[in-house]
């Protein structure tokens, strides 16, 4: 079995001891000695152990991406280059991200400081940090209970897509696409990277109990936090023609191991509904790893992106030997945990199609117990389409964390077409929804909740899309205190 390569804080790495379902957090501090990224929560929540990976197929170009290593397996890093804190500076040239933090008083007990110039880090190279809002995302996987946050981003604000001209941004520059093909096993664990479609196929069918992964974001938790065994990993992470947003023909075309940070950067602006739910969808670091056919897949019912695309009238694409389907996302989700995947068969993408004129009106909304970094409690993508006479000719109403799967609401959907678009008929169209739901109690919300937010969000959703169709978020800052300038 082949060796894993990589290239650690410029260094070539030739491992050929550690076994598959290493955590790279691990590897770094029990094997490599690099103790400066810290351990804290080991499921990707606050950030003590960020590094950089460079990323060559970022988009808009080669770009370093900050990550959680507790999340990232070894086998994940093949062919890729990886810098933790000990390689940005010295005591005495520190790169612009440390000496920023020690500028800005933004350290104090320091067990999270080394995670936060990771992100910092990141952040001296973007060159789309041009809202208050990205700031806030950039840092918002890192806590501090120490210093408070605002010498923290008063940091990151002074370094911020600084583009300093140093050898990480020669190394962006001339980065090219990595091949990541590599069968591994060590230790009674197995770990396959085919890079083809031809031979991801071959593989599924000779190993049809293999689990696949992509970015590992969930997945792995398994690992760090139920503490399994996972025999036997295929990644498509590396199978060619499976990553990009494609302009297509009606619409675009989603490949299902982009991860979303890539899909937040070239549709957040042009279809506001995904916008929306990205933005609080999770952290910087899970969002660069973390993919949209990983959070389809696992058919979670409170999974954040099925409702805002099946309110988009989006597809599934599924992919085999034998070519490609298509079937409505709503018809993916067929039992809890379950999809309409067969076997042999992957989800190869998503198609989004162009949104309908100026009488769609469109938005998505999560609810959980923080803004940032939770799991939603309800979480919902609304749709509807008007006619010049302005009564409703489509409703699309779906919502997550009311049912076993992601449900679109028929009984209120029913009740809106062909009326007016009003509050009375909303507010009589949302009292259906008991007829469509029956949600469960647990620890992040009573039936009783779910059922009265799912309420009001359609009425909600009315009241924000009377002027504008198909609102953007609004810029509130959570983690920061903002103070006028006299």
């Amino acid at each position: 079995m082949d060796e894993l390569r990589f290239t650690l804080n410029g260094q070539p790495i030739a491992e050929a001891e550690a076994p598959p379902n290493t955590t790279l957090l691990n590897y770094l501090r029990q094997r490599r000695g690099l103790t400066g990224t810290k351990e804290g929560c080991a499921e990707g929540d606050c950030g003590a152990c960020t590094v950089a990976v460079l990323d060559p197929d970022a988009a808009g170009g080669p770009a370093w991406r900050a990550v959680n290593s507790c999340l990232l397996l070894l086998p994940m890093l093949q062919g890729k280059q990886v810098v933790t804190v000990e390689a940005l500076g010295s005591s005495g040239e520190p790169h612009p991200a440390q000496a920023s933090m020690a500028k800005h008083l933004g350290s104090q007990c320091g067990y999270c400081t080394p995670g936060i110039v990771m992100s910092i880090f990141e952040a001296c190279y973007r060159r789309d940090l041009d809202a208050p809002w990205k700031l806030d995302d950039q840092l918002c996987g890192n806590l501090c209970r120490c210093t408070g946050y605002r010498p923290i981003r008063e940091a990151a604000e002074a370094v911020a897509g600084s583009c300093p001209v140093d050898r990480f941004q020669g190394e962006a520059a001339e980065a090219t696409p990595v091949d990541m093909a590599l069968a591994y096993a060590r230790g009674g664990q197995r770990h396959m990277n085919p890079t083809t479609p031809e031979a991801l196929w071959a593989l599924l069918e000779a190993h049809p109990e293999a689990r696949l992964v992509a970015g590992g974001t969930d997945l792995s938790l398994e690992i760090t936090k139920q503490f399994k065994t996972l025999p036997l990993l295929i990644s498509v992470e590396g199978v060619a023609g499976l990553r990009g947003v494609t302009a297509v023909e009606g619409g675009w075309r989603l490949g299902a191991t982009t991860p979303l940070a890539d899909i937040e950067a070239a549709l957040g602006e042009a279809i506001p509904t995904l916008g929306r739910m990205l933005r609080f969808f999770g952290a910087r670091q899970i969002k660069n790893r973390g993919t949209l056919g990983g959070n389809l897949c696992t058919a979670s019912p409170i999974g954040d992106m099925p409702p805002a695309l099946i309110s988009l009238r989006a597809e599934a694409i599924l992919g085999s030997r034998q070519g490609e389907r298509r079937v409505p996302l709503e018809d993916f989700f067929v039992a809890y945990r379950k999809t309409a995947l067969a076997p042999g068969e992957i989800l190869s993408g998503v198609f989004v199609p162009e949104l309908a004129g100026l009488n769609l009106r469109a938005a998505a909304y999560k609810v959980s117990k923080r803004q940032e970094l939770d799991i939603s409690t309800v979480s919902a993508g609304l749709a509807v389409e008007l006619d010049d006479a302005g009564r409703v000719v489509d409703a699309r109403l779906a919502f997550g964390g009311m049912a076993a799967t992601p449900k679109r609401a028929a009984s209120a959907e029913a009740a809106l077409l062909g009326q007016p678009w009003t509050r009375e008929a909303v507010e009589a169209a949302a009292q259906r929804l008991d007829a469509d739901f029956a949600p469960l109690s647990d620890h992040r919300g009573s039936a009783w909740y779910r059922a009265t937010v799912a309420r009001n969000l359609l009425l909600g959703f009315y009241l924000e899309t009377e002027r504008t169709p198909r609102p953007h978020l609004p810029y509130r800052p959570t983690a920061t205190v903002q103070i006028p300038t006299p």
